[in-house]
């Protein structure tokens, strides 16, 4: 038995992020050049995610396969639409929550801007048990905050998802910066907000791959098959959406220490070496 045999089975995983912009009603005088610190003072213009199938094989491993990379509503929606959107999506789920930073801004200001419009958002309260839970830091099969597991719930410094993004060999940002959504946001770039979302997203559900293979919760071959479900994503949608061409086609091209698909691994033993898992073609 592994400690993985007593994970929560969620049938889904979630990656998200969230666009913001500064309440101006809220905080009318706030520096343009400076990020608000308070979760509630932000104003979310965006939720982008891609879900995906948690499929478990009998020895417990994971792969993820991607049924879709989407942004909540329509860019005509306001705040408190998205919102109710959202919430009604994440209870009927029951996913497994991929973010990064998400218990640090994302959730402060999905579950602060709800209790601003009453909205109920209690299923992220009510699921689960003492211990796991969504609401429990220390339950990564509920919600996996990727910074916090990168740095060990803080033990050291923390990364951005950018940096760690990069070194993997992923595009990192595209299309934007947060810096700019509220510049984007009042030229009637809504539209491209959202496709800068949703490429944030991309990135975050490719490094959640990698790390489930660093912890075991997956392996080679499920790694390979949850990254070419996503390849598969970006590849019949491209010609509509041509940020996932862009996405794509950076990656593909990208100068990073390891491949898209991890390739064969060797493993040596008394009887010599033995190929174990390959690249998926």
């Amino acid at each position: 038995m592994t400690y993985f045999d007593n994970a929560t089975t969620h049938g889904h995983l979630v990656s998200f992020d969230i666009e913001t912009v500064p309440d101006r009603e809220l905080i009318p005088n706030h520096p343009k050049d400076k990020f608000p610190p308070q979760p509630i003072t932000h104003r979310v213009v965006a939720i982008s995610l891609v879900e995906a199938k948690i499929v478990r094989r009998a020895d417990r491993t994971e792969r993820y396969i991607v049924n879709c990379c989407r942004t909540g509503g329509r860019a005509d929606w306001d705040e408190k639409r998205l919102l109710a959107g959202f919430w009604q999506y994440f209870a009927n789920s029951h996913a497994r929550v991929v973010t990064w930073n998400g218990k640090g801004f994302d959730l402060p200001v999905l579950r602060s801007r709800a209790m601003i419009h009453g909205i109920s958002a209690a299923p992220w309260f009510t699921s689960g048990t003492r211990w796991e839970s969504y609401t429990q830091r220390y339950s990564p099969d509920w919600h996996c905050d990727l910074m916090e597991q990168l740095s060990d719930y803080r033990s050291c410094a923390s990364m951005s998802m950018e940096d760690v993004a990069v070194a993997l060999g992923l595009p990192g940002k595209v299309g934007g910066h947060g810096s700019l959504v509220e510049e984007m946001i009042e030229q009637g770039g809504t539209d491209q907000v959202r496709a800068y979302c949703e490429s944030d997203t991309l990135n975050l559900f490719a490094v959640y791959a990698r790390w489930a293979l660093l912890t075991g919760r997956t392996d080679a071959d499920g790694y390979n098959a949850s990254i070419e479900s996503l390849v598969r994503c970006l590849e019949a949608e491209r010609e509509t959406r041509p940020h996932f061409g862009e996405f794509l086609d950076r990656w593909r091209s990208a100068d990073r220490p390891m491949p898209m698909f991890l390739p064969a691994v060797e493993v040596i033993s008394e009887m010599g070496p033995v190929i174990t898992s390959g690249a998926v073609v």
